[in-house]
């Protein structure tokens, strides 16, 4: 699969211009989605210097991109007269998605499971206590525990 990913906001918090703090397992689950082979686009409102600090900032914790935005390394307007900043890609991971960002463990498993949001919240819920169980068991005097 071939992914894109914000950086400011996504992979770090928003500090723009600076490089903010990495968000809480980000890098991690970029190198999982790189080790399952897929393709990640770093894909960015950041050019020329900007572009290339964080492009840097990844590398040096282990996470290189196939391309930086443009749909693959060589391309350009020469050999791609159609040449835009709107990638072909299979996803897009990022902050201003409808319903924000989820957690990066919810990501890679929409990724690596092949789940929507949708199906994954719902096996959430079905994992919960049903309405009241919860009470029941918080009710229970504490003689009764043990």
């Amino acid at each position: 699969m071939t992914i894109a990913v914000d950086f400011d906001g996504t992979i770090v918090t928003h500090e723009y211009p600076a490089i903010g703090v990495e968000r809480p397992f980000a890098i991690d689950t970029l190198k999982m989605l790189i080790r399952d082979q897929h393709k990640l686009i770093l894909w960015s409102v950041r050019e020329g210097k900007l572009l290339d600090e964080a492009v840097e900032w990844c590398r040096e914790r282990g996470v290189e991109f196939y391309a930086v935005n443009r749909d693959y390394p060589e391309e350009t307007t020469k050999n791609n007269p159609h040449f835009s900043r709107k990638l072909k890609v299979d996803l897009f991971i990022d902050d201003r998605n409808v319903g924000g960002l989820p957690d990066w463990g919810t990501i890679y498993r929409m990724v690596s499971e092949r789940k929507g949001w949708e199906e994954l919240a719902a096996e959430n819920k079905a994992d919960q206590p049903a309405y009241g169980e919860l009470d029941k068991k918080l009710k229970k005097k504490w003689w009764q525990f043990g």
